[in-house]
């Protein structure tokens, strides 16, 4: 579960609290994920700018009257779970098409921000973010300790209702060597971070690895019984995993 958001969320909590400044924020974000801009601006009253650079809009967010941003959350909603959001109904469903936003508290506002993939031609790959206004509530999501708890439980139950499944093509080829290219792989969080949530957003991402490539039908000598046991399980695993990372993403940097 690479999240665009993610990384984000965790390098404009760092920009914002005063570990690594505007520049190496971007360029941390934009080397993961591709230059970003601002994309379709919804009619409304936004400080948005169609086509803006990334960059260049957070600049001009620093400025605004009243002071610029002062905290980005993330959200990882699925169908029948909004988690992190908070509405109204067009950033919620634009978030739910894309598994993935942001809220961004500025100091009189809250407005959700959606990537998409953005690609032109043969070879450039960035994003675009859509600027939606958000309700101006605090989203529900659960505290750090709460999620790990839950992640470290979920884990035990799954492996548990797993062992009933007798599944001998659970992944395709180079599955292990992706969940272990995650030892050489950027952190999940920003400078600044408290260890705990450092952590927790370590292992819930090679989680989401591993539920991001299970496949969900199993693979052969299981039965239909077993394939929905197994559906059920990486369900709940998912759920947990996002949790986690919502809530380690959510422990602002120290």
């Amino acid at each position: 579960m690479h999240s665009t958001s993610a990384s984000l969320v965790a390098w404009g909590n760092a920009w914002l609290s005063g570990h690594v400044g505007l520049d190496d924020a971007v360029d941390a974000v934009e080397r993961r994920d591709g230059p970003g801009l601002i994309g379709t601006v919804p009619p409304g009253d936004l400080p948005f700018e169609e086509g803006v650079p990334l960059r260049t809009a957070l600049v001009r967010l620093r400025g605004l009257p009243g002071g610029g941003p002062s905290m980005f959350r993330l959200a990882l909603p699925a169908q029948g779970d909004p988690l992190g959001l908070v509405g109204p109904g067009e950033f919620n469903q634009a978030a739910l098409e894309a598994r993935e936003g942001v809220l961004l508290r500025l100091a009189d506002r809250q407005v959700g921000l959606v990537p998409t993939t953005d690609r032109r031609g043969s070879s450039y790959v960035g994003v675009s973010w859509t600027p939606y206004p958000a309700n101006d509530t605090i989203p529900q999501v659960p505290d750090l300790a709460e999620a790990e708890q839950v992640l470290k439980l979920t884990l035990i139950d799954v492996a548990r209702d797993m062992e009933g499944v007798d599944d001998i093509a659970a992944f395709a080829p180079g599955v292990r060597e992706r969940v272990d290219a995650l030892d050489s792989a950027p952190a999940v969080l920003a400078p600044g971070y408290p260890r705990r949530a450092r952590g927790v957003a370590e292992q819930a991402a090679r989680l989401a690895t591993i539920v991001d490539l299970a496949d969900p039908h199993g693979g052969r000598g299981i039965n239909s019984h077993q394939v929905d046991a197994r559906g059920r399980a990486l369900r709940r695993l998912d759920a947990a995993v996002r949790r986690a990372l919502v809530a380690a993403h959510a422990a602002l940097p120290l």
